[in-house]
């Protein structure tokens, strides 16, 4: 099975693509989406969607594992968040995609047993499962590798 992992956010989309035998996650890929602050957001959400459609159309997933929005203290960056989510989940929904959500608390719970657990030990718990030393620089990129593991460990996956 090959799981997108997915990360929104208007500036940057963290994404992964991790194969999943039953057994052992393989990282296949990783990147990010990243617009500019300098374009209007109508523009940058096109350009998330023409992005995000290049890539699933090249990595043709199985199913997409995508961060859930919940809860947001800052509230000046929510609706553009929402809104890139919304342009994510119109392009997987076009491709056929079966979409899974996660909100971070269940993701940090999965991979550590601590729903409250710090970017450090999630990344920790990325490393051991994929068995390497040393993961992408952006924590958006680590975070959709977590959000796809967190779904290799949920009941839905077969």
């Amino acid at each position: 099975m090959k799981i997108l992992g997915i990360d929104p956010g208007l500036g940057i989309v963290g994404y992964s693509v991790v194969e999943y035998d039953g057994n052992t996650p393989v990282l296949l890929h990783s990147g990010s989406i990243q617009t500019s602050k300098d374009k209007k957001e109508a523009a940058r959400l096109l350009e998330i969607w023409e992005d995000m459609n290049i890539i699933v159309d090249k990595y043709k997933p199985d199913v997409c594992a995508i961060e859930k929005l919940f809860f947001f203290r800052n509230q000046t960056t929510v609706m553009p968040v929402a809104h890139a989510r919304g342009v994510i989940l119109t392009v997987l929904e076009k491709y056929g995609v079966p979409i899974f959500e996660y909100t971070p608390m269940e993701v940090k719970q999965v991979l550590t047993g601590y729903g409250r657990a710090d970017k450090k030990e999630v990344e920790q718990m990325v490393k051991i499962t994929l068995g390497v030393d040393v993961l992408p620089k952006l924590d958006d990129t680590v975070d959709s590798i977590a959000i796809a593991i967190c779904h290799t460990r949920s009941n839905v996956v077969s």
